[in-house]
């Protein structure tokens, strides 16, 4: 929602001075200039990048349009499913909470919490995990290394639809240039014409350059940079994940275990002890 609060006061700023300027709004209403600015900007973005990317960048312009999910109420869910999942293995030992690890979505355990379970990458990693913990072979250490190194690649890949919205950000004003360029072109053809004419297409030809710098830096580079802020938000989210289940291999009990996932949140959403504690136990309830 804030990304579109953005958007229309970019818009209402630039178009608001340019009105008290004494300024005409219908003289920057240029399509041709926003067919090749925009047209070649995405030609030149589907030429840059892989259809995962490109279908990446789609769903993260959306993501961002909806606005991030990792909120303090997706956090205390994933913590309270943390604490029922240790807690249960803790009691039952760990090859009890083997039938929810391999069905998730028919567990009653993971039922409880369907935000989680709605996000089969964060399951998926929750259970892998707690596979390896079944199995027992391997030591905090091994499993940390394990855990750093999927980290690091699904971040790397989260990153890349927002690095090449980023690129389309920074060519769009050499873009808004050749658009200009075109139309300075056009222009040349009424040299020696009524001046008013000539005017006409050289402040078209100046609407280019205008376009290209608006586009970059009032909407394509802002919704990029919004872009990176939630893959950074996705990462903390695992990161928090991670803690848990490491806590939990080393022996801490479940209270303490998502104590540990509770302290590595931002501080923005991040619940206090009393809060995560009532909200635990009356979901184990």
């Amino acid at each position: 929602m804030l990304i579109i609060i953005g958007y229309i006061i970019v818009l209402a700023c630039v178009g608001g001075g340019f009105v008290l300027s004494h300024g005409d709004l219908a003289s920057l209403w240029q399509p041709f200039e926003v067919l090749i600015i925009c047209g070649a900007a995405f030609g030149a973005f589907v030429t840059a990048n892989p259809g995962s990317v490109l279908k990446g960048a789609i769903g993260g312009v959306l993501g961002v349009l909806k606005g991030s999910k990792y909120n303090k109420a997706m956090y205390l869910e994933l913590l309270s499913l943390m604490y029922d999942i240790l807690q249960k293995a803790r009691k039952e030992g760990m090859m009890a909470v083997e039938a929810d690890i391999e069905e998730p979505a028919e567990s009653p355990l993971f039922s409880k919490y369907p935000k989680i379970v709605g996000d089969h990458h964060v399951t998926d990693f929750i259970c892998d995990y707690l596979r390896l913990m079944v199995g027992g072979s391997m030591n905090p250490f091994e499993l940390e290394n394990l855990m750093d190194m999927e980290l690091a690649a699904h971040h790397k890949e989260a990153e890349m639809p927002g690095e090449a919205v980023t690129a389309v950000s920074d060519a769009l004003p050499g873009f808004g240039i050749v658009a200009a360029v075109l139309g300075i072109v056009i222009t040349m053809s009424f040299i020696g014409g009524d001046p008013a004419v000539l005017g006409h297409h050289v402040a078209a030809a100046l609407v280019g350059t205008f376009l290209g710098i608006l586009f970059a830096y009032g909407f394509v580079g802002p919704t990029a940079t919004a872009m990176g802020h939630i893959v950074r938000e996705e990462a903390k989210f695992y990161e928090c994940i991670k803690v848990c289940l490491l806590a939990a291999v080393n022996g801490y009990n479940p209270q303490v275990a998502v104590e540990f996932g509770r302290k590595v949140m931002y501080s923005s959403i991040r619940p206090s002890f009393l809060e995560l504690e009532e909200h635990v136990k009356n979901s184990a309830g």
